[in-house]
């Protein structure tokens, strides 16, 4: 089992990253392994909607910022985390810019993964920034791993948010429900169990 995990914060070893490494430490106790990719304070360009991502090579056309590694990472990855900070009650501008591409170009290849968003914040916004990010995993097919309680952790600095005792335990939870979830779509697949084949999608809108 590998789990890619998205730190969306521009800083490397921040309240984010320290939120995901506990989650990471669970995910090897488990059995599993981790790799946490984060997109740092590179410039990370909106989608241009110019769906050259179209031709079938589910990647982006521009190759200056982590996009597209990051496609690859989470096209082999078993399930996903997505960590970011709240930012005026939302999360990270980058962080959106780049899911954003990455689900335009090669949303089919993350169907039926599993997925979570964590988030991390001083004081207020959380649940805002968490319903943000788990609005990319309900379009696209792909089981959302909850935990005990909304994925979040508080706190102005690492420091802080290791002592954020609920928050961390909360972060502990979704990893082992995480792997709990992985195990039983492997058992399944043994079994004969796979994903229905969704059916060709229907696209209205309110003058049709």
């Amino acid at each position: 089992m590998k789990i890619l995990m998205i730190n969306g914060s521009p800083h490397p070893k921040g309240c984010t990253f320290t939120a995901l490494s506990e989650i990471g430490t669970e995910l090897v106790k488990g059995g599993a392994e981790y790799e946490i990719v984060q997109i740092g304070g590179r410039a990370v360009r909106g989608c241009t909607a110019c769906n050259r991502c179209k031709d079938g090579s589910m990647l982006c056309i521009y190759k200056d910022d982590p996009v597209n590694e990051i496609i690859e990472k989470l096209a082999a990855a078993d399930g996903v985390i997505v960590g970011s900070p709240v930012y005026y009650a939302s999360a990270n501008g980058s962080l959106i810019s780049l899911l954003d591409r990455i689900f335009h170009a090669a949303a089919a290849r993350f169907e039926f993964k599993p997925a979570a968003a964590i988030v991390s914040a001083r004081r207020g916004g959380t649940t805002a920034t968490f319903d943000q990010l788990n609005k990319y995993f309900t379009i696209n097919n792909m089981p959302v791993v909850s935990s005990q309680y909304w994925n979040m952790v508080h706190g102005n600095t690492p420091e802080e948010v290791m002592r954020d005792e609920e928050g961390l335990q909360i972060m502990r939870t979704l990893a082992r429900n995480m792997i709990w979830l992985l195990k039983c779509i492997d058992e399944g697949k043994r079994a004969g169990i796979h994903p229905f084949k969704p059916e060709e999608r229907i696209k209205t809108s309110f003058i049709r």
